[in-house]
């Protein structure tokens, strides 16, 4: 038996067929149009910024003077005058050395200048005595003689008691032992009470604070192509330098390169460097005795050689700037919104930042972010954002100690 198209189950069943197709062909409409949908991108508008030109080196921070305590005479150590790890300044007494038979040898010696010293006035009283009586029939020329060399002698034994006396003075001021420099004292090696002697080596050592100095090696291509850069600028005083600590934190003060060797290691085909930085003590930490500078001697720190003057020049994001067998490019957005591969050529970099030397023209939209999802020809949906480059600065990465 048919069943009638009026029935009310087959007309439900048709709706509900219908409005399903209808939903289907939306969605359908909906995913093709977001297919067509231009993918989004963020970019930079190229433009110059002042940046300063820089590279990156591994160093060790030496002080400038270092000293060893080392006794002069033997005797035993009486007494230590200083904290350990304070700063101390120069002259300041350190160590005192039994001064007892010390100052004994001094009197002794200085008892035989006044002895020396009579005798001789005695010899030139004689002396004066025979010259006078010498055109008398009471002179003789050979008691004038004997007399002058006796007077001469005593004269010299009289200097020879005056150096005495001065190595007696000498060895007496050797038992104390006073800093010869503003530095910061380090441990204590002999206790009090016992005997010391030239042969018992180092006593303490006094390293002075501030400024330091910082060594590093640059390859040999780097320095001639520093020496070039600057050549017209001033040479190195055109350049400064700034540390990276160790926690990555860049020191405030700036140095600068004062040296340079005069010969090329032959192992490292590197020229050594040494710059000079202030290395002040850091306000805040009160009397403590320790850490209160930034630099300490024997530190591995970074050393940013850096121009002193900024340039103006294109940097972009390191990540921005692709690779591939025709050289270095970059995504660039063209007023109708496509992509275009456009050719660069890379002046320095760092693991963040890139410096385009040429290929870029001011005004250009170089691609930053979204980059995987475009190729060229591609039409986009451009949304300009801030550049995050640095203007400090861009630098090569440090390079390894020669």
């Amino acid at each position: 038996m048919r069943r009638s198209l009026l029935d009310p189950a087959l007309r439900q069943g048709l709706a509900r067929n219908v409005a399903l197709c209808s939903v289907l062909a939306v969605g359908s409409i909906a995913v093709a149009a977001a297919a067509m949908k231009p993918p989004t991108v963020s970019v930079v508008t190229v433009k110059k910024q002042k940046v300063y030109q820089q590279q990156s080196f591994i160093g060790r921070i030496q002080a400038t003077r270092i000293v060893n305590l080392v006794p002069r005479i033997t005797g035993y150590l009486e007494q230590r005058l200083f904290h350990q790890g304070a700063d101390v300044k120069k002259g300041q007494l350190l160590y005192v050395i039994e001064p007892g038979p010390y100052q004994a040898a001094f009197d002794q010696a200085n008892a035989a200048v006044s002895a020396a010293k009579a005798t001789l006035a005695n010899a030139q009283t004689t002396l004066g005595r025979s010259v006078a009586l010498l055109h008398t029939p009471a002179g003789q020329r050979s008691t004038l003689d004997n007399d002058r060399a006796t007077e001469q002698s005593d004269a010299a034994n009289l200097d020879a008691a005056k150096a005495q006396r001065e190595t007696a003075a000498i060895n007496l001021s050797y038992t104390q032992i006073r800093s010869p420099i503003n530095g910061r004292i380090g441990p204590t090696n002999i206790n009090i009470g016992n005997v010391v002697s030239p042969t018992t080596g180092t006593l303490a050592t006094v390293v002075s604070q501030n400024p330091v100095n910082v060594t590093f090696s640059m390859p040999a291509r780097d320095a001639l192509k520093l020496r070039q850069e600057y050549a017209n600028q001033g040479g190195l005083d055109a350049v400064e330098l700034r540390l990276r600590l160790p926690d990555r934190r860049m020191d405030k003060q700036v140095g600068t390169l004062d040296f340079t060797s005069n010969q090329i290691s032959q192992n490292t085909d590197s020229l050594a460097m040494q710059g000079t930085i202030a290395n002040p003590q850091i306000k805040g930490l009160g009397q403590a005795k320790v850490n209160d500078r930034e630099l300490t001697s024997g530190e591995f720190v970074t050393v940013v050689v850096r121009s002193k003057h900024p340039v103006e020049q294109i940097v972009l994001p390191r990540d921005a700037v692709l690779s591939d067998q025709l050289g270095d490019y970059v995504l660039t957005v063209d007023k109708n919104n496509k992509v275009v591969r456009t050719s660069v050529k890379l002046g320095q970099t760092t693991p963040a930042t890139a410096t385009i030397a040429n290929g870029l023209a001011l005004g250009s939209r170089v691609i930053v972010d979204g980059i995987e999802k475009v190729h060229p020809g591609l039409t986009v949906k451009p949304e300009t954002v801030k550049s995050e480059t640095s203007t400090s600065g861009t630098a090569s990465p440090p390079s390894a100690p020669g």
